[in-house]
């Protein structure tokens, strides 16, 4: 973050992203592309806040434990710009992309979580969501010195566009599209089962 003009500005000024400091219901107002109506959207289909985020403790260096905490706090705004859910295989993408791109070691360490995912989700993982963390990881900016307070009312787009970030495919579609594909050759089976008989 000192290595970034924006970086050492949020660091100088501390600001807090909670519902008080964001405005939730004033966001939900936004044009439908904007950062800030996308972030309360996700927001909503979550069911989450931005006060779900635990204080950080334990870090005795004032900016070290700005900075932690400030991650904690822009997690969710990294999950509204790449589009992935909370549930566990949204989450495991989304700390690949972080590990990708902060190098933080606790992300890194969750990304092992992924080795409890069911056998489908392991695959997406390892054909879709893996290989598109690693690389949109890589290649963008550090997302830890976006000003989100300051890119509300931004196109959403051109601000991934501008960090050099690809949304990923709709992981909520292709988890329904999977179940759905289940369902037919459940019915299928069940009906050849009924024939023979």
């Amino acid at each position: 973050m000192l290595m970034n003009s924006t970086g050492r500005r949020i660091l100088r000024d501390r600001p807090r992203l909670t519902s008080k400091s964001l405005d939730i219901p004033r966001l939900r107002s936004l044009p439908s592309n904007t950062v800030g109506y996308n972030y309360a959207a996700w927001l909503d289909a979550e069911g989450v806040t931005p006060d779900t985020r635990a204080q950080v403790r334990y870090i005795d260096d004032e900016e070290c434990a700005y900075v932690m905490q400030r991650y904690r706090e822009c997690h969710d705004f990294y999950h509204a710009l790449v589009g992935l859910p909370v549930f566990r295989e949204g989450e495991v993408a989304l700390k690949a992309f972080e590990f990708a791109n902060t190098g933080l070691p606790m992300t890194g360490l969750a990304v092992f979580s992924a080795l409890t995912l069911k056998k489908g989700e392991w695959r997406r993982f390892l054909d879709i969501y893996g290989p598109w963390a690693a690389r949109n990881g890589a290649r963008a900016d550090d997302v830890i010195n976006i000003y989100w307070e300051e890119e509300l009312e931004t196109d959403i787009n051109e601000l991934r566009a501008r960090h050099g970030i690809e949304k990923p495919p709709d992981l909520r579609a292709m988890r329904k599209e999977a179940r759905e594909a289940r369902k037919r050759e459940k019915e299928a089976k069940e009906a050849m089962n009924r024939a023979t008989v």
